[in-house]
């Protein structure tokens, strides 16, 4: 893959930007034109949040079109099926399975589908449903969900896993720098 439009999706809180940053500059330093844009919603109050990240030899625009999504990263269950419309037959969808409950089915308004994984893997995708939450907790830390879904997306790109790690090394604080490099690992030993 020598470009790309990666799509990652969630809710606010759960360190979607951070997890962008890191994708965008691991990108860059691998020596790809690289575009970013984000839409934060309502992300304080549990909103949805996306960012798009365009990478390859020249990148013109920071905006994915529709249908045109090569991959997607779902921090959240139910925002991976927000976002199918820019799917293509084809598209690579890693999922974390956590659900957050959004307002109208917290109220009981609405209902959370059941079948989210099985509606996914019904239009042709490659879908990979990770517990990322589970993975983060185990390492110590339910908040480096974003870097395990980011070392699981690693395995998918063409950037050596040493870049993704000067990026983690630098950007995250001394004192939970451990953990989320831990986080990023397992991630990417849940794609192999």
């Amino acid at each position: 893959m020598q470009s790309g439009n990666i799509l990652l999706a969630g809710v606010g809180g759960q360190g979607i930007l951070l997890a962008s940053e890191i994708l965008s500059s691991a990108l860059l330093r691998a020596g790809f034109d690289v575009k970013q844009s984000e839409v934060h919603g309502m992300a304080q109050r549990g909103g949805s949040v996306v960012s798009h990240v365009r990478f390859g030899k020249k990148v013109y625009s920071p905006l994915i079109e529709l249908g045109t999504a090569d991959i997607m990263v779902s921090f959240e269950l139910l925002e991976a099926l927000r976002y199918l419309p820019y799917f293509r037959k084809g598209s690579t969808v890693i999922v974390n399975t956590q659900k957050i409950l959004p307002a109208p089915v917290a109220t009981g308004m609405e209902v959370y589908p059941p079948d989210a994984i099985e509606q996914l893997q019904s239009r042709d995708l490659a879908v990979h449903a990770i517990d990322a939450f589970g993975i983060a907790a185990s390492v110590g830390e339910q908040r480096a969900v974003n870097m395990v879904l980011v070392g699981a997306l690693s395995k998918l790109l063409p950037v050596e896993e040493k870049i993704f790690m000067e990026i983690i090394e630098g950007r995250i604080p001394e004192k939970i720098r451990k953990v989320n490099i831990e986080a990023f690992i397992k991630g990417r030993e849940r794609m192999q």
